[in-house]
């Protein structure tokens, strides 16, 4: 049922006229006229009829009174809540689908934030799976942060902030000697590598084919937190995107690639069908907002 009919119907109502009708709803009077011809087909009944020079309405408008109104008095309540939305009184669980690495960068920062402006919201992180449309569609997933790759046209993405790969060791790894790596040095470690997939290659081998080189996959890990915590009991070298893992690698050293790789950018995804919601997009706001503040942009 089209809301603005019931609108219309409630005017007409109310004015006993269309021309009152079309100077309450800011129309012209022969709009007005199309919009009760509308409204009777709709409910298969004239319900207003001339009486002189006005109209009169039938039993069933009479009917219809008190419940139009009431319908088009909660329609304006709702919309009148949503206007003066409140983050401090809202009570709600937001499910964020991201791997631990953008849980230790984000989180901390947006926890503090919704304890400011929205203390009584709970955030729900799941680890990142395969990413797919349906569980955004249907809600069970409110944000996907992370790599997002392109979902197809039903699905929003936005651009968080850049990364780039690191190499990390801990300081009793042979590689603490050296200031900077060399190429020939990074292949001849022993590797950790994260891959949800289980794969065993990436952008890292590609730039060390190029010149001639290759590396030694010693594990493939789930997590970041894994991979560091494998390299910081052995002499394994985890290649990780730098900010994402930067709160988990405190006691272990950072070097610069000796090579470029693509650039990692870390985004977050929802569907459109939250964009209006004024609660979601508080909270893609804070994330955006704090993303730009880690990013130093």
């Amino acid at each position: 049922m089209d809301m603005n009919l019931l609108v219309a119907l409630d005017a007409l109502l109310a004015e006993g006229s269309v021309t009152g009708a079309a100077e309450r709803l800011q129309l012209s009077v022969p709009a007005m006229s199309r919009t009760l011809d509308r409204v009777r087909r709709m409910m298969g009944d004239p319900l207003f009829v001339r009486a002189g020079r006005g109209l009169v309405p039938t039993p069933r408008a009479e009917a219809l009174r008190e419940p139009v109104r009431a319908l088009v008095a909660q329609a304006q309540e709702l919309l009148a809540r949503d206007a003066t939305f409140d983050l401090k009184t809202l009570r709600r669980v937001f499910t964020i689908r991201a791997d631990d690495g953008a849980v230790s960068t984000l989180g901390p920062a947006l926890l503090d934030t919704l304890a400011k402006e929205a203390p009584r919201v709970t955030v729900r992180f799941i680890s990142q799976g395969k990413q797919d449309v349906l569980s955004l569609r249907e809600g069970a997933i409110d944000l996907d942060i992370g790599v997002i790759e392109d979902m197809g046209p039903e699905i929003v993405r936005q651009r968080l902030f850049p990364d780039r790969f690191v190499a990390v060791f801990r300081l009793a790894n042979p590689l603490a000697r050296h200031r900077k790596l060399t190429p020939e040095r990074f292949a001849k470690a022993r590797h950790a590598t994260v891959s949800r997939r289980g794969v065993l290659s990436g952008p890292v081998d590609v730039e060390l084919g190029k010149a001639g080189l290759a590396r030694h996959i010693s594990t493939v890990t789930y997590s970041f937190a894994e991979a560091l915590a494998i390299t910081r009991n052995s002499d394994l070298v985890a290649t990780v995107p730098d900010l994402l893992t930067l709160h988990l690698r405190d006691d272990l050293l950072m070097r610069a690639l000796p090579f470029d790789t693509p650039a990692v950018v870390i985004s977050q995804a929802w569907h459109p069908r939250f964009n209006e919601d004024p609660a979601h997009r508080a909270i893609r706001q804070m994330v955006h907002r704090i993303s730009l503040a880690i990013s130093g942009r």
